[in-house]
């Protein structure tokens, strides 16, 4: 009975110090961290400062109505409407990328695919990026072209009315 009991405490005694052991492999580094002030100075006002602002910003110039996003919203709507044929997967207006499934144009035969990035607010060919693919590989790029032209053109043509109001 005194083996047992023996066996029993030093078998209480090794598992205390094998679990004391396992927590003391490595030592740990103190952290530097930022003060509070700092971290609000640098993040929230960009190293500026507090925001100098008062009751009369209210009557500053407002942002352009011309854009959604980062995008032109005239390319944007003008885009749409072109390739209105074809079903949209998906869009992101703040990235400006529209992303079509398969369609094929009125009196047509050959299916198209297009994605199309708006990369730039200002109403400029330069904004507009076309990606047509048909079913047996990337369309040629008249067809590209084209289609670039129309929603370009489409694009004035909304800004035209937009400004006649």
């Amino acid at each position: 009975m005194e083996y047992k009991r023996f066996a029993k405490g030093l078998a209480l005694i090794a598992v205390t110090l094998g679990l004391a052991a396992c927590g003391q492999s490595e030592t740990r580094q103190v952290v530097q961290t930022r003060s509070a002030d700092e971290i609000m100075e640098a993040d929230v006002y960009d190293g500026r400062g507090a925001p100098d602002s008062t009751v009369w910003d209210i009557f500053k110039a407002k942002p352009d109505a011309g854009r959604v996003g980062a995008v032109n919203k005239y390319i944007w709507n003008a885009s749409l409407q072109v390739l209105d044929f074809l079903p949209v997967e998906s869009v992101d207006p703040f990235t400006g990328v529209i992303t079509t499934g398969y369609g094929t144009p009125p009196g047509g035969g050959t299916a198209y695919r297009a994605t199309i990035l708006i990369s730039d607010p200002a109403l400029d060919a330069r904004s507009l990026n076309v990606a047509l693919t048909t079913r047996s590989g990337p369309a040629s790029a008249a067809a590209v072209h084209a289609v670039e032209d129309a929603i370009l053109t489409r694009a004035r043509q909304l800004r035209a009315v937009d400004s006649k109001i």
